[in-house]
């Protein structure tokens, strides 16, 4: 009798540990812990983040935090912390947070257009991936990588090609520059590629052309009948004298490329520059900005036409007039600064 009450003793005992083990197994691993309503909560782990960095993001999003905790530990989570960006779904329990955000990483969708120079590239993409801007700016400056490519310091801005692009969140700058790299190469197919030589132009001096486009004109439909004024001065030997390449002269002598400037003067068609095309008839070194494809492939497939000068039209804003003659231009010129003037645009 005695035995059959120790046994008895034992057994009790032993369902008390067991239901403790299922209680602190289901309270830890399988109890629903999250504490925010929206389906979806996101937490972006820098590679230099440690798991208190982590515990820091996690805790406004979890019920109990120290139950979390407890379980990193016995997981050695604690000190296996991964870089990366990382999902955590309503009613997920912590055994399912830990598996997340441990082998998980989610790639992210970046974007970038409109960049005028690599700085403002690198500072772009710093702000979407787990980047600092100088170490993005130093991979795509490189100038072992650029001559391997046959991209200069002035063109390698034309390797980006606008769009969105998906990396994952600690992607590094090599992995960066790279995956663009690949893109530029798969942009310029084997059409794009014919198209540029029955032009007699290289894809740099395409996409320069097309920068000078982007900037003329923010109309999609009339960007191939600007490409083709400026086709048909280089098929003429004259000079670009396109206003957007003084206004990027200008502030690349000045180190200054936060002014506005609305209007450009005399003065400024004299600033000794390669980017000036009233001074110099060669194409700028490179693009004086980042252009959209629809640039790039206005300048592939130009309207084709007699015209050779072009000013805005102060009747449709945001075209153009076009004329085939210098005398007619000045026409049309007239009409413009007449109204530049009226408005007060002094620069």
């Amino acid at each position: 009798m005695y035995i059959k009450k120790i046994l008895l003793a034992i057994v009790l005992v032993g369902l008390l540990v067991a239901s403790y083990f299922a209680y602190f197994v289901y309270n830890a691993m399988l109890k629903p812990n999250t504490a925010f309503n929206s389906e979806t909560a996101y937490i972006y782990i820098s590679k230099n983040d440690r798991y208190e960095d982590v515990k820091e993001q996690l805790e406004p999003l979890l019920i109990d935090i120290e139950s979390f905790q407890s379980l990193a530990e016995q997981k050695k989570y604690v000190n296996s912390v991964k870089p990366g960006r990382f999902a955590i779904t309503k009613n997920m329990s912590n055994n399912d947070i830990i598996n997340s955000i441990r082998i998980k990483n989610l790639p992210v969708k970046i974007s970038f257009n409109n960049q005028e120079r690599l700085e403002n590239l690198a500072g772009r993409i710093s702000e979407q991936l787990d980047l600092d801007s100088l170490e993005v700016y130093t991979a795509i400056t490189d100038k072992k990588f650029l001559t391997e490519n046959n991209f200069t310091r002035e063109s390698a801005l034309g390797m980006y090609i606008p769009n969105s692009y998906e990396f994952f969140w600690n992607s590094s700058s090599e992995t960066f520059r790279t995956k663009m790299l690949k893109a530029y190469n798969t942009f310029w197919n084997p059409s794009r590629t014919a198209k540029a030589k029955a032009l007699n132009l290289t894809k740099n001096e395409v996409i320069t052309i097309a920068s000078i486009v982007h900037k003329e004109t923010a109309k999609v439909d009339e960007r191939p009948r600007v490409a083709g004024v400026y086709l048909n001065r280089i098929r003429r030997g004259m000079p670009l004298q396109a206003d957007p390449t003084v206004i990027y002269a200008k502030k690349l002598t000045s180190n200054n490329f936060d002014q506005i400037i609305k209007r450009v003067l005399y003065i400024d068609l004299e600033i000794d520059s390669p980017y000036n095309t009233y001074k110099y008839a060669k194409l700028p070194p490179g693009p004086i900005t980042m252009p959209d494809v629809s640039a790039i492939d206005a300048v592939l497939n130009p309207e084709k036409h007699n015209y050779l000068y072009f000013v805005a039209n102060v009747k449709n804003f945001g075209y153009h007039k076009f004329a085939k003659t210098l005398s007619q231009h000045n026409a049309n010129k007239n009409e413009y600064v007449r109204w530049i003037n009226s408005v007060g645009i002094n620069r």
